[in-house]
């Protein structure tokens, strides 16, 4: 049989139901953890529901074990130079690396919520209904939600001073959308794009004076319409992660016409197969960390997540630790990647989601 412990608490007591332990642990004077392994191939780890049997007690817990793609740090040379070193198309499928596959086990946050924080960890978890529910109509999106997403960050991250909302990505998987999901483990800025941004979407003088204090880039994620069951968000606690683990990638966008408005949404295509390996027609505009496999990662998901809840992803913090205004034990950012969860139903419905990305500045 195999058993494995969470590794975070000693056991109150063992039972044996078929070919699951169930391991009790001592969560409150009111409240038990339970945690289940079991021996199926896939070495799944679940949570049962039996708190109609234990009253007073609920199942907190649940683990799952999934594939994530991480860069191959075999697969490219270091380099500072542009189209040298590691890149990527922001378009679809094309860059200059090679993906390498890891399986890990992922832990669902739920009954957990309250340990994690974008300071600690680098994301949160907040219930937050929107108004808006399809997010079909462009203006709406700015207008509407915007205001409400802004809201959202005021009420949550303590001592903002200003928000400035720089663009929004929205994901359906349905056959033939430009925009799916992304399988590769990823952080969306280093510091030199954090900064880029500042300087790229406020004034000069006012920029100036902003990057002179605490500033991030936070990324608002939520499902549409229904529950992200199907390729669902997983995310790694900062805190497991090491400065080794980041490779800088430039970011390739195609080239624009002079009149181009700079807004890419709504105008992606499908990208040609023949030309992923051309970097024609591309020009750097951005730079991204890929992430590297690290047998210490802790990853984290939101199980069955829904649309009336949020989750702050923090890309980038300029008192993240490590930093040249660095304060110990501040994440700088969270590693994150949709990922293929088995224990998805079949019938589930396609993930739909709206990711709006925001500059945050401090006092």
């Amino acid at each position: 049989m195999e058993y494995r412990s969470s590794g975070r608490e000693s056991p109150v007591r063992q039972e044996e139901q078929g070919d699951c332990i169930i391991e009790f642990v001592e969560a409150s004077s009111c409240m038990q953890t339970i945690r289940v392994a079991t021996t199926r191939a896939s070495l799944h780890t679940k949570t049962l529901n039996i708190s109609a049997s234990f009253k007073g007690r609920r199942s907190i817990y649940s683990m799952t074990t999934a594939t994530f793609k991480y860069i191959d740090p075999t697969s490219y040379t270091e380099s500072t130079e542009p189209f040298i070193k590691p890149w990527a198309k922001v378009d679809g499928p094309g860059t200059s690396f090679k993906m390498t596959d890891r399986q890990r086990s992922v832990e669902n946050l739920r009954g957990q919520e309250s340990k994690f924080s974008t300071d600690n960890s680098g994301f949160a978890v907040h219930k937050s209904p929107a108004k808006e529910k399809s997010f079909t109509d462009e203006t709406k999106i700015r207008e509407q939600y915007y205001p409400e997403v802004e809201k959202l960050l005021r009420e949550k991250l303590p001592g903002v001073k200003k928000v400035t909302i720089f663009d929004h990505t929205i994901r359906r998987r349905i056959k033939d959308a430009p925009r799916q999901p992304v399988q590769s483990v990823h952080v969306d800025q280093t510091p030199g794009a954090a900064e880029a941004r500042v300087r790229r979407h406020l004034p000069a003088e006012e920029a100036e004076e902003l990057l002179m204090g605490r500033y991030q880039i936070v990324n608002v994620w939520r499902p549409i319409e229904n529950p992200a069951s199907d390729f669902p968000l997983g995310f790694i606690d900062w805190r497991s992660t090491s400065p080794k683990d980041f490779a800088k990638v430039d970011l390739l966008y195609p080239k624009r016409s002079e009149d181009f408005d700079g807004d890419d949404r709504g105008k992606e295509a499908i990208p040609d197969p023949t030309s992923y390996t051309s970097t024609t027609g591309y020009e750097i505009k951005g730079e991204t960390y890929s992430v590297a496999p690290n047998e210490g990662h802790k990853f984290y998901y939101v199980k069955d997540m829904t649309p009336d809840e949020a989750i702050f992803l923090k890309c980038f913090d300029s008192r993240g630790e490590g930093l040249p205004q660095g304060i110990k034990g501040i994440a700088r950012g969270t590693p994150h990647t949709a990922f293929v969860d088995p224990d998805t139903p079949a019938d589930a419905p396609g993930r739909q989601s709206i990711e709006v990305r925001c500059l945050v500045f401090y006092d």
